[in-house]
């Protein structure tokens, strides 16, 4: 059995043709049974239960687990993301969106499996718009694809999408099993889960990140990710995300005109 029913995928786009460019606040949309059931089951069980598995996100902008490297993950995972990678899927996200040019990358740049627990979080950015080591590529589409049985609003999990000012969520998606949600990367087009996570029984919020770009054909200069607070964040927790900010945007410098990696910088995360 296949991982991704590309026939029925191609079904829906002829059938939500334009729904990606009338999104709000900016080009987005989801599905629900995005994959064959089996396979989202075999992903969720995959997941890895041990802390030293997980690379630690573990800042003032943020607070999660990922696996960035494709090797590290289970079976089922790296059949998908290189399902993910095939022309005939870009050729579906190509006819979903109506963006033209779409490329993967085989790096997985800021992509791959991510899982949040109880009191994460992930500030409101804009992701970063140029990729970290393939200078020439723009990125152009963020999706992602959620693995949370029973997620209620309660859990505090939405995937929120916010207008041009952040002065209003206009879309807040509900990340539940097997719901597959995607937007346009554009400056701005501020995102996140900033609410920390309130899920019952110790449960974790768990999805799988994938990005598409575009080759410009020449030098773009690197927008890291742009982390901004709330209207309701007080001006100290203001000050807080834009020193981070800061810090976020040297090591994505470094990280782009050097060898480092972010197991690098997992080891020391994994300290606090």
């Amino acid at each position: 059995m296949a991982v991704i029913d590309l026939e029925r995928l191609n079904r829906i786009a002829e059938e939500r043709d334009g729904e990606f460019q009338q999104g709000k606040p900016f080009p987005c949309m989801y599905i629900d049974d995005f994959l064959p059931v089996e396979t989202a089951e075999k992903v969720l069980a995959e997941f890895p239960e041990s802390d030293a598995e997980w690379n630690h996100y573990n800042h003032y902008n943020e607070k999660k687990l990922a696996i960035t490297d494709i090797d590290k993950m289970g079976p089922t995972a790296q059949e998908l993301y290189r399902a993910l990678m095939t022309d005939e899927f870009t050729s579906f996200m190509t006819k979903l969106t109506g963006i033209e040019g779409l490329i993967t990358d085989p790096e997985l740049d800021g992509a791959g499996l991510h899982m949040i627990r109880n009191g994460g979080f992930l500030n409101l950015h804009t992701d970063f718009l140029a990729h970290t080591k393939q200078t020439h590529w723009s990125r152009q589409i963020s999706f992602l694809i959620f693995f949370n049985k029973g997620c209620t609003e309660e859990w505090n999990a939405n995937l929120e999408l916010w207008n041009d000012d952040r002065s209003e969520c206009v879309t807040s998606i509900l990340p539940k099993f097997n719901r597959c949600a995607m937007f346009q990367c554009l400056k701005p087009s501020y995102h996140g889960h900033p609410t920390p996570l309130s899920a019952p029984d110790g449960r974790c919020r768990k999805s799988m990140a994938f990005y598409m770009f575009r080759d410009e054909g020449h030098a773009l200069k690197l927008t890291p990710t742009d982390y901004r607070g709330r209207p309701e964040d007080s001006k100290a927790k203001r000050a807080l995300i834009a020193a981070d900010r800061g810090l976020l945007r040297a090591y994505s410098f470094v990280k782009r005109h050097t060898k480092l990696r972010d197991g690098f910088v997992d080891r020391i995360l994994k300290r606090f």
